[in-house]
């Protein structure tokens, strides 16, 4: 099974990037993972947040292929525990799913065309992360429930 992590923007700080790379790297030893950043819009002064949330949504829905398992990072998402979201990998990598991408949109989060897309939501948390620090949560969790799926240390109880 393949893992796609597809974000709007990119990660600024040093201290994100390196901790992301630390798990990216951890990564490796169980999945393919595939990081894709799609670029920020420029000149967003004069969108209205419906607006770029649309031109998100094109950038999105472009990278997403028919047969992808598309599961959005989103605030009104299912809030799993991480052995939960271990169990959750654990029964897409059983049934064979190919390529499970998930998605962190933008500032304003996804227009409805991403959400009629969208074959799942999770919710990292009920609280609200900036962009940059969903990506080092995300890759973390992603690690932990391997190191859970593998019956290793990394977890504890």
């Amino acid at each position: 099974m393949k893992i796609t992590f597809l974000t709007v923007g990119k990660t600024e700080d040093a201290y994100l990037k390196d901790g992301i790379e630390k798990y990216v790297k951890r990564l490796k030893h169980y999945t393919r993972l595939e990081m894709v950043d799609l670029a920020e819009l420029k000149n967003t002064k004069a969108l209205t947040a419906e607006q770029q949330k649309a031109k998100e949504a094109e950038m999105i829905l472009k990278k997403i292929t028919p047969t992808d398992f598309m599961i959005l990072l989103d605030e009104n998402g299912a809030g799993l525990s991480s052995k939960q979201f271990a169990a959750y990998l654990d029964k897409k990598a059983i049934s064979a799913t190919a390529n499970l991408v998930f998605v962190v949109g933008g500032p304003y989060g996804f227009d409805d065309l991403v959400y009629q897309r969208a074959n799942d939501k999770i919710s990292l948390s009920r609280m609200t992360f900036s962009h940059q620090m969903v990506r080092l949560f995300f890759v973390e969790q992603l690690y932990r429930a391997f190191s859970i799926i593998k019956g290793e240390p990394y977890h504890h109880e």
